[in-house]
């Protein structure tokens, strides 16, 4: 996750995370990503049921009732052990959480545990009743999935009406009060309304929005022909940085972060050095702080049926069911070969990923798009858009 605001517009400095000692149980949620001890934010996909088609879906959610997810006590005694174990946040996630019908009350034992419980939703079924009852357990934030404006939006996910739901949704948390923001994945389809979604934010007044690279899992595989090249990723990338750059010169205090693609870490510091900003250097130290990727150590994922995996994307592969063992115990297994080499990742990358310069920054980037693209968990990440003189093949480092 790179915080384009934080870095670029300096709503953060390296003194920030510092000053709680980079330590996650006593950083505010906006500085958690510079946490050093790296705690994992957990996702739970506490059920598969979604009410839309997204065509870009992970967990290949459909409108049905799915057998073997986990139930309301295993849940609680998940939600207890990622609180005795000092995990930060846990984000309740799909298919569609919304529909589980005992969410609010596995949502409020996390709150009342002591963690930060948020929730990652397509919006639509946010009355203003369920937006009261979500603030009335003290949730953190609700992050909406918005995949362009509104013919873009509902084609994306295959309902009409959609984007009209969502927006009423993100309205009616804004009346409870409870922080929301978008939540948006670039492809060939919707970069065009990009413009638009920033002028979305500024009208109605939505505090953060995190672009997403598309990911090659589940029907997000399928999309792997309309993923961005990489000019054209350089592109999108410059325009949310522009349009960030215009948002925070008007005072308009907008958090904006990019997500998996760990690239843009370095090509924001490069292009902050290029045009001379007094804080590049600064940026590069906060990226530092962040350490590129996290699957494996400072994000996890818990599935519907109890299965661990090393991020919400990498469902071909299981650590463990806490069914049968604690997620604690299954995220410190150090015998287990695949964990053990995640909590250690840069030794272990190929190719031109082992011979980059960002390699501290970036942490070669997103394993399970490698995987695949290649079928090779430690190839290079076939979404870094850096050219070798950027990562400094062939080159000595500056």
């Amino acid at each position: 996750m790179i915080g384009i605001s934080k870095l670029y517009c300096g709503t953060v400095e390296a003194s920030d995370p510092l000053r709680y000692e980079r330590h996650s149980a006593k950083l505010p949620a906006h500085l958690l990503q510079f946490a050093k001890d790296k705690k994992p934010v957990v996702v739970w996909n506490v059920g598969q049921r979604c009410n839309l088609k997204c065509v870009h879906c992970y967990s290949q959610s459909q409108n049905k009732e799915y057998a073997g997810e986990l139930s309301p006590e295993e849940g609680k005694k998940l939600i207890q052990d990622l609180a005795r174990f000092g995990s930060p946040v846990i984000l309740f996630s799909g298919g569609e959480p919304l529909l589980r019908k005992d969410l609010l009350s596995l949502a409020h034992l996390a709150t009342d545990s002591g963690m930060r419980a948020v929730i990652s939703t397509n919006g639509t079924l946010i009355s203003a009743k369920v937006a009261r009852d979500l603030k009335r357990i003290g949730l953190s934030y609700v992050g909406v999935s918005l995949d362009g404006m509104q013919a873009t939006n509902d084609l994306f996910r295959g309902v009409e009406g959609a984007f009209a739901a969502a927006l009423n949704g993100i309205r009616n948390c804004q009346e409870a009060g409870i922080k929301v923001g978008l939540r948006f994945t670039i492809n060939r389809r919707n970069g065009p309304d990009i413009p638009e979604i920033f002028d979305l934010l500024e009208r109605e007044q939505i505090p953060r929005v995190c672009f997403y690279h598309l990911v090659y899992a589940g029907r997000g595989s399928q999309l792997r022909e309309e993923d961005l090249d990489h000019q054209e990723t350089r592109k999108v990338v410059d325009l949310i940085i522009d349009r960030t750059r215009d948002l925070h010169g008007r005072n308009k205090a907008v958090e904006i972060l990019t997500v998996d693609n760990h690239a843009d870490g370095p090509y924001l510091y490069l292009r902050m050095k290029r045009e001379g900003t007094a804080r590049a250097a600064e940026a590069l130290e906060l990226l530092r702080m962040n350490g590129g990727n996290s699957s494996g150590v400072g994000i996890g994922c818990v599935s519907w049926d109890g299965a661990v995996h090393a991020d919400q994307f990498w469902r071909q592969y299981s650590f463990g069911n806490v069914r049968k063992r604690p997620f604690s115990e299954i995220w410190m297994d150090a015998d287990e070969p695949l964990m053990a080499k995640l909590k250690e990742k840069t030794k272990h990358v190929k190719g031109r990923c082992a011979s980059c310069r960002w390699l501290d920054v970036c942490a070669g980037n997103f394993r399970v798009r490698a995987e695949a693209a290649t079928g090779d968990i430690w190839a290079p990440d076939p979404a870094c858009y850096l050219t070798d003189e950027e990562i400094g093949i062939g080159l000595e480092n500056d």
